[in-house]
């Protein structure tokens, strides 16, 4: 807080005048070198398998490699290396123009077509 470091207010204070718990305050998050060994095998399988997704991933480092780490750690980790797949776009049919309407040279000569379909009751 700019509170604790400019103004020499103590931290206790500045907490409860901000609202915020003191182990928030005081709370810094510990790097794992398993984060660092996840990264590693994560980059790993996503230059070898490239069409694997997270679910894959995490399969195989589950039940081949045997590592017993948390799925929404390991996702975590993955989101932040930016391994999600690439979404293909779906490709567009081209349909051939249809041919124009041929244009009547003397009245009575258009033909219509009737689409109902009629039924015989015997």
């Amino acid at each position: 807080m700019k509170a604790v470091a400019m103004k020499g207010v103590s931290i206790a204070l500045a907490c409860r005048a901000f609202d915020v718990s003191e182990t928030c305050y005081r709370y810094s998050p510990e790097l794992d070198e398993e984060n660092e060994q996840i990264a590693d095998l994560l980059r790993g399988l996503a230059a070898a398998r490239k069409t694997w997704g997270f679910g894959l991933c995490f399969l195989y480092l589950r039940n081949v490699q045997g590592h017993a780490w948390n799925h929404k750690r390991v996702y975590r980790i993955y989101r932040e290396l930016e391994l999600n797949l690439r979404i293909k776009p779906r490709k567009r049919l081209k349909r051939e123009r249809p041919d124009e309407l041929a244009v009547p040279e003397a009245p009575n000569e258009v033909r219509s077509m009737d689409f109902m379909a009629t039924r015989c009751a015997i």
